[in-house]
């Protein structure tokens, strides 16, 4: 299958005004503390160390912000082993490491590269799809760690967290050390991490049409990965009515890592990114389930 040039545009452009960013930060500290020789190589040296850091802290942070446990080969999860062995086969990638994890609601998230991929699906999604719908689930996790779109969400999540506090110390250091200086260090830093973020939610909503795609492609199903989303945004429906019911008012006290939902560190990278109001629509990580379960039905073997 042929690749997806407009997916790999939009990472060019964005990884390019992501670096522009970090490239900024790394200048505000030369800018800081001096430009001596001895400066500028701990300043290169940092910024290669930071994004590798960055980049494998942001994927044991996002595994171990959900529990998840390593998926037993035999058992319950034998056929899942099997079905993501073959369109790992077919995609043309090697079989990422498989984890479950009680997430408070059907859903599913790939971290990790290409030979170095890890999936994690919730027991409450194993529970609620058919065969073919979990199926096109995975393939849509493995059209991610494939297109190679997880990394730039990772580094690019932090990237903008970096910003917000160069901005914030940047206040500070430039004005008078009082509440006001900081309350609008605050601001500013929110602002800036805010502006950043766009750029990453634009190419996050994207790849999801193209994952989309792809699963529909792999399983060769557009209808059972259609039918996945449905009952997805369905069962995460109820389970947010059932913690807003009489026993979810009682200020939450005892509540267990099932009962708390999806975690905010792992919902850009989720199939499911949750139900959104205006200002959640413009910045949201995920386009509408109901423009992408159009899109899936009526697909015609095109690409997006």
């Amino acid at each position: 299958m042929v690749g997806h040039t407009g997916l790999k545009l939009r990472m060019v452009i964005a990884g390019s005004i992501l670096f522009a960013f970090y490239a900024a930060l790394a200048g505000f500290v030369l800018f800081t503390f001096g430009t001596s020789s001895t400066m500028l190589a701990l300043v290169a040296l940092g910024s290669l160390a930071f994004v590798g850091f960055q980049y494998k802290f942001g994927k044991w942070a996002a595994l171990r912000s959900v529990g998840a446990e390593d998926m037993p080969e035999e058992g319950q999860y034998r056929e899942i082993h099997r079905a993501v062995e073959q369109l790992s086969r077919d995609m043309g990638i090697e079989k990422p490491r498989l984890m479950v994890a009680d997430m408070g609601m059907p859903n599913a998230f790939a971290v990790g590269r290409k030979g170095s991929g890890t999936v994690v699906v919730s027991r409450e999604i194993i529970q609620l799809l058919e065969r073919d719908e979990l199926e096109g689930v995975l393939a849509h996790e493995l059209a991610h760690i494939r297109n190679r779109d997880v990394v730039i969400m990772v580094l690019g999540q932090s990237i903008a967290s970096l910003v917000g506090i160069a901005v914030q110390f940047a206040v500070i250091f430039g004005g008078e050390r009082n509440i006001g200086t900081y309350l609008i260090a605050m601001v500013a830093g929110s602002v800036a991490q805010m502006l950043v973020m766009i750029f990453v939610m634009a190419i996050s909503r994207y790849r999801e049409y193209v994952a989309d795609g792809d699963a529909a492609d792999y399983t060769n199903s557009p209808d059972a990965m259609a039918r996945a989303l449905e009952k997805i945004q369905q069962g995460a429906k109820e389970r947010q009515q059932s913690r807003a019911g009489p026993a979810g008012r009682g200020g939450g006290r005892g509540r267990s890592r099932s009962d708390q939902g999806r975690p905010d560190e792992v919902a850009a990278l989720c199939i499911f990114g949750g139900e959104r109001g205006l200002l959640q629509t413009i910045f949201a990580t995920h386009p509408p389930v109901e423009k992408r379960v159009e899109r899936l039905r009526s697909r015609s073997g095109g690409r997006y």
